[in-house]
């Protein structure tokens, strides 16, 4: 599917996720260098949060990801931007 839908490398070390209908179940599918992995999640009592999609194709950062795959409302969520330290006297 993500080879021929989606027409993306599935060996590239991009997290896929796929979700149910009902928006309560997640699929990710992973290669880790060694092999495809894949995890499974339910929410017991919400729904994950999910915007329209187009095209096939949800483009997200890490902390988004994070907040999702924990039921959060993932787009509310912000990363900060790395910076250098200040200098220290």
């Amino acid at each position: 599917m993500v080879k021929n839908e989606l027409r993306k490398d599935p060996f590239t070390g991009t997290v896929f996720v796929f979700r149910a209908r009902k928006a309560d179940r997640l699929k990710l599918l992973y290669w880790d260098g060694t092999g495809l992995v894949m995890a499974y999640k339910r929410l017991e009592e919400h729904t994950f949060t999910w915007p329209a999609v187009k095209d096939g194709l949800l483009v997200m950062n890490h902390a988004q990801f994070e907040a999702l795959f924990s039921g959060l409302d993932w787009r509310r969520v912000r990363a900060i931007e790395a910076r250098a330290p200040e200098a220290v006297e």
